[in-house]
């Protein structure tokens, strides 16, 4: 009987420990999207330390210029891809309440618009993988997986961002998450 296929969209993935010493090593992915040609995520916790506005040639809204930029992935570091969230997003295409999208349009008009309660996250590039990568990689056993939540795609800090995922995980996880980034420091 052919196995059914699990995709991985609206969910976190996160390095196993096995990826020490790639671009990959303590990053948390939100899979944006995933089927039989592939998958297409963002790295949540990936700061570039600069804002939109230093680093997108554009007309923003002010609203836009101070947001924080991150390094979404190592593909195609030019690309432009954001995630938001609001109260009540209709056509939610990540999951629900949270829509990724790739139009410079689209994001000056969030940020010309105004909503107490949306919330928006700004990516250069973006991690892709071609058709069974991913999952040739989750049989390696390379990836955690963890259920996304607005709360972990937008309110905790990037930088403990992977540790306290593992330590919300339990168990073996929690030594994961307090393993020195460098082993030979230990």
């Amino acid at each position: 009987m052919a196995q059914k296929k699990t995709y991985l969209k609206g969910q976190l993935l996160l390095d196993s420990g096995q990826l020490r010493g790639s671009f990959f090593q303590r990053t948390v992915v939100l899979i944006c999207q995933h089927d039989a040609e592939g998958a297409f995520g963002l790295v949540l916790n990936r700061a570039t330390g600069n804002n939109v506005g230093e680093m997108i040639v554009a007309d923003l809204p002010d609203a836009l210029k101070g947001c924080p930029l991150y390094l979404g992935g190592p593909v195609q570091p030019s690309a432009l891809s954001y995630l938001h969230s609001d109260t009540f997003l209709a056509e939610a295409n990540v999951m629900p309440n949270l829509s990724l999208g790739h139009s410079m349009e689209d994001l000056v008009e969030l940020g010309e618009g105004f909503s107490p309660t949306r919330k928006l996250k700004v990516f250069a590039g973006y991690a892709g993988w071609s058709p069974g990568q991913l999952e040739g990689e989750m049989k390696r056993k390379a990836w955690l997986t963890h259920p996304a939540s607005l709360e972990l795609v937008f309110d905790l800090a990037p930088e403990q961002l992977w540790a306290e995922i593992l330590r919300r995980k339990g168990g073996l996880y929690r030594l994961l998450a307090q393993t020195p980034e460098d082993p030979s420091l230990n």
